[in-house]
């Protein structure tokens, strides 16, 4: 499962980062790596961003780079 299909308040164990080049890297900088626990926080209206927390920290991402980082679901 990708991190977009997270509901509010659901934890997930990044497993992958499918994305590539640039955004990759910027998504790698800002702590999102594999092994770390997300937490999505809100989701906009319609559906775009996301906000998550990670590292203590709020991130908010677009759906498309989300639905680039797949995840586990963590009960």
């Amino acid at each position: 499962m990708n991190l977009a299909m997270l509901k509010p308040g659901e934890i997930g164990q990044i497993t992958q980062i499918g994305a590539i080049g640039p955004i990759k890297r910027r998504l790698m900088d800002m702590g999102v790596l594999v092994g770390e626990k997300v937490k999505v926080e809100k989701i906009a209206p319609l559906g775009d961003p996301i906000e998550v927390t990670i590292k203590n920290y709020n991130l908010s991402l677009r759906k498309k780079e989300a639905e680039g980082i797949l995840v586990e679901a963590v009960k």
